[in-house]
């Protein structure tokens, strides 16, 4: 026996299947989903199998002739054992089919890295799960995942998520990481010293960025930046934006690899290992914008509070302060004074510059002013000193 409703969202039609399907009802089936169908007007169909136990062959004919009248139909919330009858008779390459999430949550986990687009939380000592923002994540999941093969194949020793999950309303990707910690949680818990995390940090870094990348399989940090720097004309004095907009368009593109969020809450370490986590960032370009970024998350965001690091890494600002020096002076390969503030003023124009558009671009009831004030401040400083952002 199957049961059928349907809702009606825009012009697409869900219709969802319960039950099983099979010669003994599946032309009751059709017939009402027939009387359903022609009482909307509706462009698409989505299929929804979710209570859907089991399909026959005449249940699988239905979905053809539904197909052929709706080329774009999709099938969705598909269980394990139905998606392998879809895949098995090939439904899987001429339909949309998208299987059924397993359900995770998070109550009670302890969060252990944040990025940009979600946070990542301890599951048990065996795994990891990132939890996406947008709770219409999949295409970023996708993305991350195909990101994050691409690194690995080509070295970068990277966790690879194995499942994508339901976590509330929204989604979270898989890792297996056993008993891994991130190398914040070793420095905060005194496993592992400044200089111990920092020597890997750059070895990272070193390896990334001696990476080429294939054109096109990954995003540009060029590109990117240059609109950071567009969206500063009118917030800063214009001789000071026309040499921002300047230094960073005369950064010539580059196809070496790029972390983009390289921070001591991602990256774990395992058996002596240290693996990358929150892939979606990655990209190429000049190592500039990667030292842009990794200042920022040791020293920038605290310009204003030096708390906040405290609260981003668990780590205090004198800490990361420290982390920060080791980690550009073991990567350039050098303890010269001048030559390490040489590169960090660089690094300092490009994440300041990505600093002060992010505080203008969330500055809705004027909360973000302070920061902004400094943040714009410190730019025009840094501008007027630099006469090229390479090194």
């Amino acid at each position: 026996m199957a049961t059928i409703s349907t809702d009606l969202k825009q012009d697409t039609l869900h219709i969802k299947l319960t039950g099983n399907i099979d010669s003994s009802n599946a032309a009751e089936v059709e017939r009402e989903i027939a009387e359903k169908r022609s009482s909307v007007a509706c462009s698409s169909i989505v299929l929804d199998f979710a209570d859907l136990g089991y399909i026959s062959s005449a249940g699988l004919r239905i979905v053809l002739r539904l197909r052929k009248e709706f080329p774009e139909l999709s099938i969705v919330n598909v269980s394990s054992d139905v998606y392998e009858v879809l895949d098995m008779t090939g439904f899987t390459e001429m339909v949309d089919v998208r299987k059924a999430y397993r359900v995770l949550s998070v109550d009670g986990c302890e969060a252990i890295g944040r990025g940009a687009n979600g946070k990542v939380y301890r599951i048990d000592s065996d795994t990891i799960v990132k939890v996406y923002n947008n709770p219409e994540a999949l295409p970023e999941i996708q993305r991350e995942r195909e990101l994050a093969r691409t690194a690995f194949v080509l070295g970068i020793p990277t966790a690879i998520p194995y499942d994508v999950v339901r976590v509330g309303e929204g989604y979270g990707s898989v890792f297996e990481l056993l008993d891994a910690k991130s190398f914040a949680q070793l420095l905060s818990g005194g496993e592992k010293s400044v200089e111990e995390i920092a020597q890997m940090m750059a070895e990272l870094l070193r390896q990334i960025h001696g990476t080429v990348v294939r054109e096109g399989s990954m995003p540009s940090m060029r590109d990117t930046a240059l609109g950071w720097a567009s969206f500063l004309d009118g917030h800063l004095p214009e001789d000071t934006y026309a040499k921002l907009y300047a230094l960073v368009e005369a950064i010539p593109e580059d196809m070496h690899m790029m972390h983009g969020d390289l921070h001591i809450k991602n990256v774990m370490y395992q058996n002596g290992e240290a693996l990358l986590i929150d892939m979606d960032t990655l990209c190429h370009g000049n190592p500039v914008f990667e030292l842009g970024s990794i200042y920022n998350a040791y020293q920038g965001f605290s310009l204003t509070d030096r708390n906040i690091v405290k609260k981003f890494l668990g780590v205090d600002y004198e800490t990361c302060t420290e982390l920060w020096q080791r980690t550009l002076s073991l990567y350039l390969g050098t303890d010269d004074p001048e030559r390490f503030a040489e590169v960090e003023r660089k690094a300092e124009v490009i994440g300041f510059m990505r600093l002060l558009r992010r505080a203008i671009r969330r500055n809705h009831d004027g909360d973000m002013n302070e920061k902004i004030a400094a943040y714009r401040s410190k730019l025009i400083e840094l501008v007027d000193e630099v006469d090229t952002l390479l090194f």
